[in-house]
């Protein structure tokens, strides 16, 4: 079978009229992107802000090392982030899907409370009022795990939406053939709920990597904490700023190619399902 493209599937090719639209649209912005940028540089550099001393440091390799540990600072944290932010989303989902009224219940109102509460409000409290309290932890937790809370109800209802997008007729099925509805959950149901929202939670995932960096309000050493002290040693907020964002732009592109990725795989996937059940 030949491939077909994505588009087909999504919305009709476009005629002659709507593609020569589209490249005359296309080079316009194009056209005045370039001008946007021209003009950005050109008030660079009236004010002096392309004057080497707000660049030579970048030619130092300790700075590239000094960046680098503030890069795999803010791997490290959106990594646990992500990863804590998955179990509990996990566990609400399962409390909000519960035939139980009481767990539903509660399961939807934690869940709408860390949807609804600013991640800032989250890290001040583990910050301030942990501490008073008398838990330590360390600033890595102390920066994962309320950027995990404010993404962990996002995530069960990623989750929740996968489940209820698995056909009923394959739990009845498993049902049929004698397995429990906990072994029906575990190897029917969620398998393939976590396939259909992969993409999704990897796209959530880009908006942990970008809350990570209220890590100076922790002095937790990721990328932003790092680009504040380059800043304090060197006066060059511009040029740090714009490096440290794209860093951040890199990375979260990346990110979107691998959702991209999996989604046109799964995609790809669900299509030889259809056409093998249709022969």
């Amino acid at each position: 079978m030949t491939d077909i493209p994505l588009f087909s599937y999504l919305y009709e090719e476009p005629g002659p009229r709507t593609k020569k639209i589209t490249n005359i649209a296309t080079a316009a912005s194009v056209i005045a992107i370039v001008a946007l940028l021209g003009a950005i540089l050109y008030r660079f550099y009236i004010t002096g802000q392309l004057d080497s001393h707000y660049w030579f440091f970048f030619t130092r390799l300790t700075t590239w090392s000094f960046l680098g540990k503030g890069l795999l600072g803010t791997i490290e944290s959106a990594a646990l982030s992500g990863a804590i932010a998955f179990g509990l989303g996990f566990i609400l989902m399962l409390a909000r899907i519960s035939r139980y009224k009481l767990i539903h219940l509660v399961g939807s109102a934690i869940i709408e409370f860390t949807r609804g509460v600013p991640t800032l409000l989250f890290i001040y409290f583990f910050f301030l009022e942990i501490p008073a309290l008398g838990i330590q932890m360390n600033a890595l937790f102390k920066l994962s795990l309320p950027v995990a809370i404010s993404a962990c109800g996002v995530v069960a209802e990623q989750l929740r939406s996968g489940v209820y997008a698995v056909p009923k007729g394959q739990k009845e099925a498993a049902l049929s053939l004698g397995l429990s509805n906990c072994k029906t959950f575990t190897k029917i149901i969620f398998p393939q709920a976590l396939r259909y929202v992969t993409p999704a939670l990897i796209a959530e995932l880009v908006i942990v990597v970008k809350d990570t960096t209220f890590a100076y309000i922790l002095s937790f050493p990721d990328l932003m904490q790092n680009a504040k002290v380059l800043i304090s040693n060197y006066d060059a907020m511009l040029s740090v700023y714009l490096l440290i964002a794209l860093l951040y732009i890199i990375i979260n592109y990346i990110l979107n190619k691998i959702s991209a990725y999996i989604s046109q795989k799964g995609f790809a996937g669900q299509r030889r399902m259809t056409s093998g059940t249709s022969r």
